[in-house]
């Protein structure tokens, strides 16, 4: 409850990269480069595996979901971020700032599961190849996404709708880039401790539960790697899973450190470094690093191109 003395706070304050001044235009083209790069790039991927026939297949429907969330995650937090570069304060309004969560964590905890289901993907086509069109059927694709998406935004709007419950009467400055749950919950006047459990709940799931199916689906598909006597096969099956586990472990290190620490141990400075490779870099980098070595993707990279020339 709000003190007599005590009022509502309307906006927030975003801190972003305030205290590095003389680093701002440097951030400012990183950032506008690394935007293009990732809406580019991840636009790139949605329409090849959309209008190419060759590419109508369970991995590449999966990476087309991971790249739309790439560009829902970029587009939460680069347009502000910029913005506050070029800005002498960068505000946000309460709503705005509940916006930008929603969609921030909606676009995180999908990556999460998608990279987990795209994990057994990889698990079947090498495990089990003489049943993977049966296993992988698109029905079942279809839900699995569908499954994703649903799971994700149940899980950001329970943690949204925690922090509009919350009251927050000053200080209003957020010691980051964007609004994320960790700064606000040290802001707020009001007890955080359902939204501390809930927190606790998600990271479980997401970072335990989530992360060793992942470690089982790539165990698993090591041990068979290894038991193949054709060398070719070998370096065929790591060349396409090496991408992938590249992928996990740049994203689970950077949220393992931005989310699971207690609030209590918050640390300003690493957070926003640990936010700037799960929400820009990683999704920048996820269309190089599965598509660059692709030789189908090239291939209808190439008739797509040509199709424009004529």
């Amino acid at each position: 409850m709000l003190s007599p003395n005590q009022t509502m706070v309307t906006e927030f304050v975003l801190e972003g990269f305030s205290e590095h001044p003389t680093l701002q235009f440097l951030l400012i083209g990183c950032f506008l480069t690394l935007y293009t790069v990732a809406l580019i790039g991840n636009t790139v991927i949605i329409a090849l595996v959309t209008s190419s026939t060759g590419l109508h297949s369970p991995m590449y429907f999966f990476l087309c979901n991971l790249a739309t969330m790439d560009i829902v995650c970029t587009s939460s937090v680069l347009p502000k971020a910029l913005l506050g570069l070029v800005s002498e304060e960068n505000t946000i309004s309460f709503k705005g700032c509940m916006a930008q969560l929603f969609f921030l964590l909606w676009s995180l905890s999908s990556e999460l599961l998608l990279l987990t289901v795209m994990a057994y993907d990889r698990y079947v086509a090498i495990c089990h190849p003489l049943h993977y069109t049966s296993r992988m059927s698109p029905h079942l694709c279809g839900a699995l996404a569908l499954g994703v998406w649903s799971i994700c935004a149940l899980n950001a709007s329970v943690h949204t709708g925690l922090m509009t419950r919350l009251s927050f009467c000053g200080p209003k400055v957020i010691t980051h880039f964007f609004c994320e749950i960790p700064p606000l919950l040290l802001l707020s006047c009001s007890p955080t401790y359902v939204n501390s459990i809930m927190t606790l709940m998600a990271d479980a799931f997401y970072g335990g539960i989530n992360f060793f199916l992942t470690l089982l689906s790539y165990g698993c598909i090591i041990a068979s790697v290894l038991r193949m006597r054709s060398a070719e096969g070998k370096k065929k099956a790591f060349s396409t899973c090496s991408s992938h586990l590249i992928v996990v472990c740049v994203y689970y290190s950077s949220v393992f450190c931005a989310y699971i620490s207690p609030a209590s141990s918050y640390s300003p400075e690493r957070s926003k470094v640990t936010s700037v490779l799960y929400s820009v870099l990683s999704p920048t980098l996820n269309p190089l690093i599965y598509t660059l070595r692709n030789k189908d993707v090239k291939l209808a990279l190439g008739r797509l191109l040509s199709s424009f020339s004529h």
